[in-house]
């Protein structure tokens, strides 16, 4: 469902350290609830929450890019409680269903090549990493190098 920014605040305690949240959203030191206003300004950028009954597990966005005819998924993050259930998995099927039905059959991900938990999540939802030239090329300009991710069709 559309991501209702009451819940913003829970959503950032998820990444508890500065280390998690830089590896999710780049955030260095603290951040406030009015990150959620600039992430969302973009036309392109679509949030979603993630709820079973009227518990919010999970967050994330799908990033359209018209130009490249192609959606990444992003800002991924589970409630610490829950991972480790396939909460994740499950968050990325969906988002990746969201993607292709906004007209987008590539779909990416990003991730830093040290969280594990989210790169099997992507790989066991169908998203295999790309060739090493491709990720040397996307990772030029970057802020840091990425582990990038294609969905399979």
């Amino acid at each position: 469902m559309p991501f209702d920014r009451s819940n913003a605040t829970t959503v950032l305690s998820w990444a508890r350290t500065a280390e998690e949240r830089e590896a999710w959203a780049s955030i260095r030191g603290k951040a406030d609830v009015s990150i959620f206003d600039r992430w969302h300004a973009d036309d392109g950028v679509h949030p979603f929450a993630f709820l079973v009954g009227d518990r919010l597990l999970g967050y994330g966005e799908v990033w359209e890019d018209p130009d490249e005819h192609e959606s990444e998924l992003a800002r991924l993050i589970v409630d610490p409680k829950m991972r480790g259930r396939g909460v994740g998995r499950r968050m990325v099927e969906l988002l990746s269903e969201r993607a292709r039905a906004l007209g987008y059959d590539d779909v990416w991900v990003r991730v830093v090549p040290s969280n594990d938990p989210a790169i099997k999540a992507y790989s066991a939802a169908g998203f295999v990493r790309t060739t090493p030239e491709d990720e040397s090329s996307f990772n030029e300009g970057q802020p840091r190098e990425y582990v990038w991710m294609r969905l399979e069709s």
